[in-house]
């Protein structure tokens, strides 16, 4: 097993590789505006750091989202191109499920990220396996109370949500929590009719997850100007 895992969507563009034992390499970079840019280059690191070609990846994981739309767009995209063309499966995993993944916490907790216009995306965690509820969008002070708090949009809204609660643990969906998810999930028997029948727990078919309708709209026709 080599699985070759990334996130775009968040401002961490992040890539690692897993044999199904241990994260071999693991690059990140948190930059809001170069996702594009900096994806491809991120998983060319991680690669040559962990002595391996694209040829030996097995499976390709993404993380789904939710997020702004086309940072999402460009770690989805890739996963479906690199999958096609070598010939093995893609699957999406929830961003806030690899956030939750990391912090490594064993109790209730919320994970949330920023989702822009002043809201969050969350999602409410029995432990860092199991997620209760969510995803879902809301302003930070609507976030149910004092439970634990894990995530950049936690922090972002420290003031709003109660600084006592932030958990000091990653902020952002670090590939290789990503990785080690997945993995965890790849050597059960019947994976992909599982994910392909949309009942599987932590990996899906690599689509988005949107909460709402993208910033960027198709013009409306011009109205027009009575004489």
């Amino acid at each position: 097993m080599l699985v070759l895992a990334f996130d775009t969507a968040t401002p961490a563009v992040t890539a690692a590789l897993h044999d199904g034992e241990r994260v071999l390499a693991e690059a990140t970079t948190v930059d809001a505006r170069r996702h594009g840019e900096l994806l491809v280059p991120t998983i060319e690191t991680v690669l040559r750091e962990a002595g391996a070609s694209l040829g030996d990846v097995t499976t390709v994981v993404a993380g789904s989202g939710p997020g702004p739309y086309t940072g999402l767009r460009v770690g989805l995209m890739t996963a479906q191109a690199l999958a096609t063309s070598l010939g093995v499966p893609a699957y999406g995993v929830c961003t806030l499920d690899a956030v939750a993944y990391g912090s490594g916490l064993t109790e209730p907790f919320l994970v949330a990220t920023d989702a822009r216009r002043k809201e969050v995306f969350w999602g409410h965690y029995e432990d860092m396996r199991v997620r209760l509820s969510g995803p879902s969008v809301d302003k930070p002070q609507d976030l149910p109370g004092k439970l634990p708090l894990v995530g950049a949009g936690a922090r972002l809204y420290a003031e709003v949500v109660g600084a006592s609660r932030l958990v000091d643990a990653p902020e952002y969906p670090l590939a290789g929590a990503l990785a080690a998810l997945a993995a965890e999930q790849l050597g059960r028997p019947d994976v992909q009719e599982v994910v392909e029948s949309g009942t599987h727990p932590v990996l899906s078919l690599p689509r988005p997850i949107y909460l709402r309708r993208p910033d960027a709209r198709v013009p409306s026709a011009p109205k027009k100007v009575s004489t």
